[in-house]
């Protein structure tokens, strides 16, 4: 149902005055130092100052006063007999303190754990952020796993079974807005690339209740999700089966994997977790 216009007037709130496109609460020196800790991303994980410089396109000045400054604060060290730099541990405060203050987390752990155990392949807990997917737990099975994805990885959600569960509760509109700003460079020879198919991909798990990918993030790699409602029916989050294809082919994986997502994911979403609960 549509509300009438309101009529009255009133003073703008701060938050939604805006200058140049942003609001006028926007602080841009914090953008530029949380530039400065993204110039680590990449596969660099020490820089000198020229190079944070050019990744982040802030002038060697500026590098300078916001290394200095993280450096002081304990976020980048210096490292010895070098002129580079690097993340410092007191980072991984930040990550610990969101993981022990999100109740998703604790509601899907037990379950997460069962599986690892039952089918003895790994078991993850993703969250949508963006236009990615984020690993937020990670239960390994009893066989090797992929040790370049740990928690805190991230990956283009329309390229993952996760990031398609996810997608598949969210309205077609927003499927394409997602669609629109994701990087569609392949990740691997097998990644999906082309948007129809992509959005037919998720409409089918919409239908089905489960996604299935293969081979299109980590060659090798076969994956089979479902979605996780939070109390108040939203779904930003999935969990995950991953098996290798050298156990295991895309059709027996389906018929004996989905069933587990399936039963595990609606039964976090009936614990009713509060993603931001106090």
């Amino acid at each position: 149902m549509k509300h009438a216009a309101r009529t009255e007037q009133h003073a703008p709130s701060p938050a939604l005055s805006y200058a140049g496109g942003r609001s006028t609460l926007f602080i841009g020196s914090i953008e530029k130092a949380f530039k400065v800790l993204h110039a680590f991303d990449g596969p660099r994980r020490h820089m000198t100052l020229a190079d944070i410089s050019r990744v982040t396109g802030l002038d060697r000045s500026a590098t300078q006063r916001l290394v200095h400054t993280l450096a002081e604060l304990g976020y980048i060290r210096r490292i010895p007999d070098s002129r580079n730099y690097g993340l410092a541990p007191k980072l991984l405060q930040l990550s610990y303190n969101y993981i022990r203050a999100n109740e998703l987390i604790d509601k899907a752990s037990p379950y997460l754990l069962d599986i690892s155990r039952t089918v003895g392949e790994t078991a993850n807990l993703h969250e949508l952020d963006g236009t990615d997917i984020v690993f937020l737990a990670r239960f390994p099975g009893q066989h090797l796993v992929n040790v370049d994805i740990t928690v805190g990885s991230r990956l283009p959600a329309f390229f993952t079974a996760s990031g398609t569960a996810i997608l598949s509760r969210q309205p077609l509109a927003r499927r394409r807005e997602i669609l629109a700003q994701t990087d569609l460079r392949p990740l691997t020879p097998y990644t999906e690339t082309d948007p129809d198919k992509l959005l037919r991909r998720v409409q089918r798990a919409a239908e089905r209740g489960y996604a299935i990918v293969k081979n299109e993030t980590v060659l090798g790699d076969i994956s089979v999700a479902a979605p996780v409602m939070d109390l108040r029916g939203n779904t930003v989050s999935a969990i995950n089966i991953a098996v290798p294809t050298t156990r295991w082919t895309l059709e027996r994986a389906e018929a004996e994997l989905a069933q587990h997502v399936q039963v595990a994911a609606a039964s976090i979403s009936k614990s009713q977790f509060n993603r931001y609960a106090p």
